[in-house]
């Protein structure tokens, strides 16, 4: 168990709600609470009581009383720190809160660091890091998708996987240093073909865990949309029209869009993060030439790109906006949306319709100012990356430092792999061996420092 005062925060979001929750962990936390609780039942003390029970009663300061709560009662190791906790649901007042948690630190606990609670119960062997990480996660989750791969991390669905990589490397490394402790005899414990094998074996996983970061980090942080097209064309208005509010300035004279606007929305259970550009033009203007550079900048970095077109210009300039676009985008989605329908001729329509579309580019025509046919766009958008085929069970990297040490792990089996196919000494194998186990064993924090902990957990809201 992890030595510690008794901490004390208020886990509930800042403001006024229906009620509020006050949470105590410590060694100390029952007996801190019961200097404050008083219950209608004559002699009953939180202390005499058993695990996972709620009691009612009330907050007294001095004869005073504060509020009416109901108490949680959990008990080491069975909590969610791993030590006593005491969770106190009282009103919501920012008054009743700030009283309550002044008087339990008047009785000695102290107040929480942000995360401090979830840190308890990684360094109380509740969780490991990455369970731990999948919390804040887990809280911060805007979609369907999110939460789905927040859960099974926070079960342990990436700890099981890194646990078998490390499982694997383990027995491996276990029997080239076996080796060297018998290398005057020139003994021979590893079959170097099953050795090739399991790294390559090894390898391919976690390939597959840093391929997924891509998805990981659209499902965390939104899918990133590019609006973009010529000067005029409505792409502010489609802005408006999908983060239904007046967020860009809409204009008609050219180049109103100088920067790049962003913002992000949840569509039917997708999280998207648009980007509206700067018309692209031949311009001599130097403001505006800088915001078209970064109109490039964030198509480039988009996985679906709004080429937004005016279908009341000339059918030749659409076709040539098309064609300069295609050479941009390379692997992103494509979707050309025919904007100002409602004033399109037929033939205009029809001959747009005919343009030949690949495996990944589509068509739809809209109304931005009215709003027709918007939901057409966004079904079109949601289709492109198919967030709600991820399941609960998949296991998709959306942490950062855990993809950079993927990556590092991933180098570091790939020179064990080159050292076998030439046949170089154990030492340097173990080596490398070791360098991949590492980095693999500090995404679960089985190695770890106070400076990792320190940079993960101060990001968390306090209270958690």
């Amino acid at each position: 168990m992890f030595d510690s005062p008794t901490i004390c925060a208020i886990s509930t979001p800042a403001g006024i709600g229906g009620i509020a929750v006050i949470r105590l962990s410590g060694a100390e936390a029952i007996q801190i609470a019961d200097t404050v609780f008083h219950s209608p039942v004559k002699g009953k003390f939180l202390s005499e009581q058993v695990a996972n029970t709620l009691h009612f009663g009330f907050i007294l300061k001095g004869k005073e009383t504060l509020d009416e709560v109901v108490v949680g009662l959990f008990r080491a190791p069975h909590s969610y720190t791993g030590e006593d906790v005491v969770e106190i649901s009282c009103h919501g007042s920012l008054f009743v809160q700030q009283q309550i948690l002044q008087l339990l630190i008047d009785q000695g606990a102290i107040l929480a660091q942000p995360g401090e609670f979830t840190q308890r119960a990684f360094l109380n062997g509740k969780m490991d890091l990455s369970q731990a990480e999948a919390v804040a996660d887990l809280i911060a989750s805007g979609n369907s998708a999110a939460h789905r791969v927040a859960m099974n991390q926070m079960r342990g669905g990436f700890s099981s996987e890194i646990k078998m990589l490390r499982d694997q490397l383990l027995h491996f490394t276990s029997l080239v240093e076996l080796e060297l402790d018998f290398s005057e005899e020139d003994v021979e414990f590893a079959d170097r073909t099953q050795l090739i094998a399991l790294s390559r074996k090894v390898e391919s996983l976690i390939k597959k865990l840093t391929d997924s970061f891509r998805l990981g980090n659209v499902i965390k942080n939104g899918i990133p949309v590019a609006i973009v097209g010529e000067t005029n064309v409505g792409k502010s208005t489609l802005l408006n029209a999908l983060l239904n509010e007046e967020k860009a300035i809409v204009s008609d004279i050219h180049g109103t869009t100088r920067d790049v606007i962003e913002d992000t929305v949840n569509l039917n259970g997708v999280l998207f993060r648009f980007f509206d550009t700067a018309g692209l033009r031949q311009t001599t203007e130097p403001i505006e030439s800088m915001g078209i550079e970064r109109s490039y900048q964030k198509l480039e970095q988009a996985s679906i790109v709004l080429l937004v077109l005016d279908v009341t210009s000339p059918l030749d300039s659409i076709l040539t906006r098309i064609a300069a676009i295609r050479k941009m985008v390379t692997s992103q989605k494509l979707i050309l949306v025919a904007n100002k329908s409602d004033l399109a001729t037929e033939e205009t329509r029809y001959n747009l319709s005919e343009v030949k579309l690949t495996k990944n580019e589509s068509l739809v025509f809209i109304a931005a100012k009215s709003k027709d046919n918007l939901a057409a766009l966004i079904r079109e958008m949601q289709s492109a990356v198919s967030l709600e085929k991820v399941q609960s069970e998949d296991v998709i990297v959306t942490n950062i430092r855990h993809y950079e040490a993927l990556t590092k792990a991933q180098e570091a089996i790939g020179r064990t792999i080159a050292g076998l196919e030439s046949n170089i000494s154990g030492e340097f194998l173990s080596q490398d061996i070791r360098e991949c186990l590492f980095y693999l064993g500090s995404i679960t924090g089985q190695i770890t420092t106070d400076e990792v902990l320190g940079n993960i957990f101060k990001h968390f809201c306090i209270g958690k």
